[in-house]
């Protein structure tokens, strides 16, 4: 879908980058009484499947958008020389643009599941019991009575609520700041 947002033009192509435009105006208070119904219709409502659910969706237009920008990055004089070498488009995808693609796909990834693990107004909404409950609701735990908050646990909590999201980043970098050029090349 990126791809189409990226390299197409016509009706499909703006249709697809409105709605993404569009699905990003909304703010989560607006969508959060009509969700929690859909969602409790279906039996998702204090699940963790419910809630990966919510996180997927909500993220999916933003992660187009940023897959679009990394697209059109990718010069077009490389698909055009692979059709040249006589490579059809699902080719040409795969083994030229999709490589070069890898920094990007690995960002758009890093960024959903930063904003997914940090997300705590439909946590604490579609989330019930304390189980279930996420690092972010988790946290509001450590403060008292009237907002006082006994700061030593929570620095702690919060300085371990980072640590994932750290040991991820330093794990995958290599994958972002590389392969800028993989895939340019003909094997």
């Amino acid at each position: 879908m990126a791809y189409v947002m990226a390299r197409h033009r016509g009706r499909l192509a703006t249709a697809a980058t409105g709605w993404v435009v569009v699905s990003q105006a909304f703010p989560f208070v607006l969508v959060i009484i009509p969700l929690f119904l859909i969602l409790k219709n279906l039996h998702l409502i204090n699940t963790l499947w419910g809630l990966i659910l919510v996180y997927v969706v909500w993220s999916l237009p933003f992660a187009l958008w940023m897959l679009a920008g990394y697209v059109r990055a990718v010069p077009t004089e490389l698909e055009e020389a692979a059709a040249v070498d006589g490579a059809g488009r699902v080719r040409t995808l795969v083994s030229v643009v999709a490589p070069l693609l890898a920094p990007g796909i690995v960002a758009t990834a890093l960024f959903a599941f930063i904003t997914a693990w940090n997300e705590f107004f439909f946590a604490l909404v579609l989330l019930k019991t304390p189980e279930k409950q996420t690092l972010p609701v988790v946290l509001t735990h450590f403060l008292g009575a009237e907002g006082v908050a006994d700061l030593g646990p929570l620095a702690a909590a919060a300085f371990l609520a980072t640590l994932p999201s750290l040991v991820l980043f330093a794990f995958i970098q290599r994958r972002i700041t590389g392969g800028m050029t993989a895939g340019a090349v003909k094997h």
